[in-house]
C-alpha cells in the first residue's frame, strides 16, 4: 500500500491519526475464499482487536490459468508505526495455530522483510479424470475418496479441500508430516479404481 500525504493544508486531527502499517500473510494453503475467512482472517481478526494490535482488511486468492488454487493471503493493518517482535510472534502463533502450512510468508510492507512460518504439511492427489474406463467413473466415487483419505489420515475437519480440472481432480490434504500422510493412504489409493494411475503430490 503506498499512501501520499498532502503538502499543504494537512489538519492538526489528521496529524494525530494513528500512523497504520500494514503486512500480508501468504497462506501455502489451497483453500476456497470463504474457507480462508472461516479458518485464518476471522479468528486472526477476532486475536487482534481484542489485543487493541490491529485488523484484518481484506484477503485474496491466487490461482493458476486452470483455475487451481496456488496460496491465498490476509492483509493485515497494524495500528502503529512500527510492528514488535510480540505482535509479529502472536499473528505467527495464531495462523499457525489454525493450520498455516510450510512454505508460508509473512511480508512486512514497510521494509520488504519476509518471515517464512507455517507448521503443516500438505499432499495433494490428482485424479485421472479423462482416460480411465468408463465404469470406473460411473461406479466410483471421488467423494468417497475424500472421506476414505481423511480417516486414514485422521482428519476429523469436514473442509474438503479440491479443484475440479479439465483433465484431472486434485483433492488437498494438510497434517504433520507428508511421509505418515502418505504411507497411510498409498494401499488405498493402490487398490481404488478411480486412484488408478493418480499423481500424489507434496504441496507444502
Amino acid at each position: 500500500m503506498n499512501f501520499l500525504k498532502k503538502l499543504l493544508g494537512i489538519s492538526k486531527a489528521e496529524e494525530s491519526q494513528p500512523i497504520e502499517n500494514f503486512i500480508v500473510a501468504t497462506l501455502n494453503d489451497k483453500v476456497m475464499p470463504i474457507d480462508r475467512g472461516e479458518i485464518y482472517g476471522d479468528p486472526l481478526d477476532e486475536m487482534l482487536q481484542l489485543e487493541g494490535i490491529g485488523e484484518v482488511t481484506g484477503g485474496g486468492t491466487m490461482q493458476h490459468a486452470s483455475g487451481e488454487i496456488e496460496y491465498c493471503d490476509l492483509e493485515i493493518c497494524i495500528n502503529t508505526d512500527s510492528l514488535n517482535d510480540r505482535q509479529i510472534k502472536m499473528i505467527i502463533e495464531k495462523l499457525e495455530s489454525n493450520g498455516a502450512p510450510k512454505g508460508s510468508v509473512l511480508t512486512i510492507e514497510k521494509t520488504g522483510e519476509k518471515l517464512p512460518f507455517g507448521l503443516k504439511e500438505g499432499l495433494a492427489l490428482y485424479i485421472d479424470g479423462v482416460n480411465l474406463e468408463d465404469e470406473v467413473y460411473k461406479n466410483c466415487d471421488s467423494n468417497f475418496v475424500v472421506e476414505e483419505i481423511k480417516r486414514l489420515i485422521k482428519d476429523n475437519s469436514e473442509l474438503v479441500r479440491y479443484w475440479q480440472g479439465e483433465k484431472e481432480t486434485g483433492l488437498y490434504f494438510y497434517g504433520d508430516s507428508f511421509d505418515s500422510m502418505y504411507k497411510s493412504i498409498e494401499p488405498f489409493i493402490n487398490e481404488y479404481p478411480l486412484c488408478k494411475g493418480a499423481r500424489v503430490v507434496k504441496i507444502a
